[in-house]
């Protein structure tokens, strides 16, 4: 449930803060409103694209059967984790400049092809954090129930609006920016969870060679097995008992993001 509750707040917060960016612009520069009900409308289709990708996923799950559909949620976990490293790396790079694009966006598609235009950038920012979101929320649940999924996804969507909503509103010294930065950090260690659970299952099924099977076991510090240590591996991707080779992709991945995360910051 945490891991679906922290997605859905990341995700959904740069939805609404996107959302509110647009909104902004046509306050200031739209005085008939229909540009604001052409952004509602690009809103809502954008959003009704993150629910068709989702229930496509869950159609082509149901389609297969034994080693295709372990291929398959493999191949999810893969890409779940490899869009959220994306993903941050992107906003570490662009955020400061994401305001200004948006703006500069909403700007030649209004006056390009008008409303129809405003509702197509509309509704393609709030696609691609949707279908992000769909993405990261299958991924989860490779390993989770779906009663829990579904109440984080609920609760992080809520907070989510409430945080949007109380930065809008300034009614408490709320620093979106820092907060963004510190779940951009969390999100990289959710990515690699999610990579670790990929790689269990490529072991599992004799694609992906342990190597060393286990390196070290620290059982008795945290037993990964143990009610505690489930939702730390979960979140996290620790193992107490790790392959070789589960540790060697492990360290290649952070040394990717922390050469990743300096450059965006020279950038």
């Amino acid at each position: 449930m945490g891991n679906a509750f922290f997605v859905v707040w990341r995700e959904s917060l740069e939805a609404f803060l996107i959302a509110g960016i647009l909104y902004a612009w046509l306050q200031a520069n739209d005085d008939t409103g229909k540009g604001k009900r052409a952004l509602f409308a690009g809103l809502a289709v954008g959003a009704g694209m993150a629910v068709l990708l989702g229930w496509a996923l869950l159609s082509v799950q149901d389609e297969l059967t034994g080693e295709a559909l372990e291929i398959f949620q493999t191949a999810t976990l893969f890409v779940a984790a490899g869009l959220i490293t994306q993903m941050v790396l992107w906003m570490r790079k662009n955020g400061r400049q994401m305001k200004a694009r948006l703006h500069a966006d909403l700007a030649a598609a209004s006056e390009k092809s008008g409303y129809l235009g405003v509702a197509v950038v509309a509704a393609l920012a709030v696609a691609r954090e949707g279908a992000e979101t769909v993405i990261f929320l299958y991924g989860l649940a490779q390993g989770g129930e779906m009663s829990a999924l579904a109440f984080g996804t609920i609760t992080g969507f809520t907070a989510a609006g409430f945080t949007a909503w109380v930065a809008a509103k300034s009614l408490a010294k709320l620093n979106i920016a820092l907060l963004l930065r510190l779940s951009s950090i969390l999100l990289l260690i959710l990515a690699s969870a999610l990579l670790m659970a990929a790689l269990d299952r490529l072991i599992g099924a004799g694609t992906l060679p342990p190597l060393l099977d286990p390196v070290w076991d620290s059982s008795l510090l945290l037993d990964d097995s143990s009610k505690g240590g489930k939702l730390i591996a979960a979140f996290s991707g620790y193992r107490a008992r790790p392959a070789l080779s589960e540790v060697l992709i492990w360290a290649a991945y952070w040394g990717f993001v922390l050469v990743a995360w300096r450059r965006t910051a020279r950038g």
